[in-house]
């Protein structure tokens, strides 16, 4: 069957067709391809690319190209790597964020459940070492799950990113059809109410993405169970099926709806709140409310 048309809403209309734009977007591939780095921009198809690479910012995503996980949403590839990790990536990864300046940058990565941690600590180096060539930088990590074994969580933790996230992606009902089966709605709330346990100092951060079938209400459901383990940040996007082989997409979210979770979401307290058709977990995800505030703690002291 044929993925629907997208409506006129959600045509994509260039971001910046600048000669600097473009520029810059051409300047970052090349460097990210010189550096053996992989973007979740790239790997998930993510229709903010042009905009967010024209601009010179970029999520990275460590651990390689191949996850263990087999979402039904999810366009990255998926498998069994069985291979050592890159000891060099975190040196690459803070090089790159470096020479690009940023004052935000976002790490995620693949699930690897093929190694005895998960990966844990190669994550957990890859931000050590970005903060210390990049200290100025506001770090935000979206990691994997890793099985909800807290010795693991414990590792990410101790490393102090200025935000954890850990994505619900979809409503209760569906998450067995949508996710992984080793992923779960009460594992990833478990996860998000043990990263702010340890440490309330870290922001936490969930998304969800719309259009698979749920209703208004399972809506406002996660959100409510969202904030009743104490997340800050949320975003809500658009769901857009990558292949007829991927979980099907059962309708385009209009606007209005999104403006309405932005404000429900709002009056429940959340920090941020970032909802919209072309919104990502790592797109702009509390980014102006977060650069916003540490220049006013800079100021006031």
């Amino acid at each position: 069957m044929k993925v629907p048309n997208k409506p006129e809403w959600l045509r994509i209309k260039p971001a910046n067709s600048t000669s600097a734009g473009m520029q810059k977007f051409r300047d970052l591939r090349v460097r990210v391809k010189e550096l053996k780095l992989n973007t979740v921009c790239e790997e998930a198809h993510c229709p903010n690319m042009a905009e967010c690479w024209s601009q010179g910012t970029a999520t990275f995503m460590i651990m390689g190209d191949t996850c263990t996980r087999g979402c039904r949403f999810c366009n990255v590839k998926t498998g069994f790597p069985n291979k050592e990790l890159d000891m060099w990536e975190p040196f690459g990864l803070a090089r790159a964020i470096k020479e690009m300046n940023l004052e935000y940058a976002v790490v995620t990565s693949v699930d690897r459940d093929d190694l005895v941690d998960q990966g844990a600590n190669h994550f957990a180096k890859c931000i050590e070492i970005v903060k210390k060539k990049s200290p100025e930088t506001l770090l935000e990590v979206l990691i994997p799950d890793f099985g909800g074994k807290r010795e693991l969580l414990d590792i990410i933790i101790a490393a102090k990113p200025k935000v954890i996230g850990q994505n619900l992606e979809t409503v209760e009902r569906l998450t067995k059809d949508v996710r992984d089966v080793r992923a779960g709605y009460e594992l990833t709330l478990d996860v998000l109410k043990y990263i702010k346990e340890q440490d309330p100092e870290i922001y936490t951060k969930s998304s969800l993405m719309v259009g698979l079938g749920e209703t208004e209400a399972e809506v406002v459901e996660a959100l409510t169970d969202l904030r009743k383990n104490n997340v800050d940040f949320l975003t809500i996007g658009q769901y857009l099926q990558p292949s007829v082989k991927h979980y099907k997409l059962h309708e385009y979210v209009k606007p209005e709806q999104f403006k309405q979770y932005e404000k429900i979401a709002l009056e429940m307290g959340f920090l941020y709140a970032f909802c919209g058709s072309f919104v990502r977990s790592s797109y702009k995800a509390g980014e102006y409310w977060l650069l916003k505030r540490e220049r006013n703690n800079i100021e006031n002291n």
